[in-house]
């Protein structure tokens, strides 16, 4: 590659030098962002958008299989109904931006500009449920949020940003916790099966669930540089909200009762937890369910005969089954190269005149450079087969990655030692009293980061206090 192709990626700082530095350089390098007037807001380009799209996309289709409909609620919350549910309001009101003026008129009561939409639904399904019959209601809806965030970092953590947020009406308890743990369940399969990274489900523990849930569930993964990242949440509220809504039922023995609610959702953080698990120092490595371009086929001396024609003739067949993008402008292949590298496009498909004579083309993988000759009579079936190959080839390098940064503890010392030592999870017992989960973060600086489902009795004392544990905790550094 020619001095003048490297250029892009020598602007990038490696990811050992200066993680942080790393991931700025990566999304305004490969075009997902620009910085907004806003302090704070992030404006989110084509090539960034077009992630989100897909990811939408995906998870949309899961959502419509497991019976749930889109729906769209107001932006603005009347501070009164905000207000509604003591614990919920609390857990929000230092991130709340508010709206006080309508046109020139200060308003008579000050509108939320929605953080979470859990008051809204509410009040509507206090309007719409009346018996039984009404119930499930299993309703998403896709749209933006403002918190109103002292630090901020692209994609993961901005004050407004975009999500998904599911609110569901059941019958029972029962239910609702079914509905918590199934949306768990496919969010999880989304990041591990569509995205390429493992994570673990888990419990949050009181001090770190959701304001105004009953439980909190997790998804939880660790990035590259061992700080752990929060995938996706799925709450059930009980009858908590419903009782402080009075969004009440007639059930078939002809008796009111309270509705059980649960509420999921991911975000844009999502992106930032796809650059900082799969990226490199030559940019972006995405996983192709989600990448906009799955397949860059690059003309190798384009201005000979017959080549572009075979590069449109490539693209042709390809593009029922892959996102396909020919480049033929007159940049050399070298700077092609490296432009598709850093913007993680999957699959690079070169062509040249000798790849026509001998009726192949190369085939290139992102996330190890591997090259392959390929006949140009079965490259479909290649180029589908080598899409499922790197999506299971990225999610075995994190496994990996989680496995050597994932530490046991079983006694304080060696806790306090891991954690200002090492980066990644460290596995130790609790006595789920919050009096030691404040203390460990005040000697170690970490979190607790769930409770995982896969419980382990790696010791019978509490890593803290001594006395009988009654769970394992995933605890560690997180974004």
């Amino acid at each position: 590659m020619a001095n003048s192709d490297k250029k892009m990626v020598e602007q990038i700082t490696s990811m050992d030098e200066d993680f942080a530095k790393w991931y700025t350089d990566i999304v305004k390098k490969a075009d997902l962002i620009d910085y907004s007037s806003v302090k704070g807001c992030m404006i989110i380009r084509p090539y960034g958008y077009a992630i989100w799209e897909n990811i939408q996309k995906l998870l949309d289709k899961k959502f419509k299989e497991t019976g749930h409909e889109n729906v769209y609620m107001p932006m603005f919350i009347p501070e009164s109904l905000l207000n509604k549910e003591k614990d919920h309001v609390e857990g929000f009101a230092p991130e709340v931006a508010w709206v006080t003026m309508g046109g020139s008129e200060r308003l008579t009561e000050r509108l939320c500009v929605r953080p979470t939409s859990e008051t809204l639904f509410c009040e509507h399904y206090a309007n719409i449920i009346r018996s039984y019959r009404d119930l499930p209601k299993l309703y998403n809806q896709w749209c933006s949020v403002v918190r109103w965030e002292k630090t901020t970092r692209p994609f993961l953590r901005s004050r407004e940003f975009l999500w998904q947020e599911g609110h569901t009406m059941h019958a029972t308890a029962q239910e609702a916790e079914e509905e918590t743990l199934r949306m768990l369940n496919v969010y999880a399969d989304f990041f591990e099966n569509d995205l390429g990274m493992p994570v673990i489900k888990g419990r949050k523990t009181d001090k770190e669930k959701f304001a105004g849930a009953l439980a909190t569930y997790t998804v939880e993964a660790l990035m590259h540089d061992g700080k752990a990242l929060q995938g996706g949440t799925s709450h059930n509220f009980g009858d908590g909200f419903a009782k402080a809504f009075d969004i009440q039922y007639l059930d078939k023995d002809n008796q009111l009762k309270y509705c059980n609610q649960t509420s999921w959702g991911v975000s844009t953080r999502i992106i930032g937890g796809i650059i900082m698990t799969h990226g490199d120092n030559n940019g972006l490595v995405l996983p192709p369910a989600v990448a906009p371009i799955q397949v860059v086929i690059i003309p190798v001396q384009q201005h000979k005969e017959g080549v572009l024609e075979a590069a449109e003739k490539l693209k042709a067949r390809l593009s029922d089954k892959v996102r396909v993008k020919i480049d033929d402008s007159d940049n050399s292949p070298g700077w092609k190269f490296a432009e598709y590298e850093m913007k993680g496009v999957p699959l690079r498909i070169e062509i040249g005149p000798r790849d026509i004579e001998s009726n192949q083309c190369v085939v290139v993988r992102r996330d190890n450079r591997e090259k392959l000759f390929v006949s140009l009579d079965n490259i479909e079936s290649v180029i589908e087969e080598q899409m499922q190959v790197l999506t299971k080839a990225l999610y075995e390098k994190a496994l990996e990655n989680r496995t050597k940064r994932t530490y046991t503890a079983t006694d304080l010392d060696s806790f306090i030692k891991i954690a200002n030592e090492k980066s990644g999870y460290i596995k130790a017992m609790w006595c789920e009293e919050l009096e030691c989960e404040l203390k460990l973060k005040e000697l170690a600086d970490v979190t607790s980061r769930c409770m995982p489902m896969e419980q382990e009795q790696i010791s019978d004392r509490c890593i803290c206090c001594g006395k009988p544990a009654k769970k394992l905790v995933y605890w560690g550094k997180a974004y």
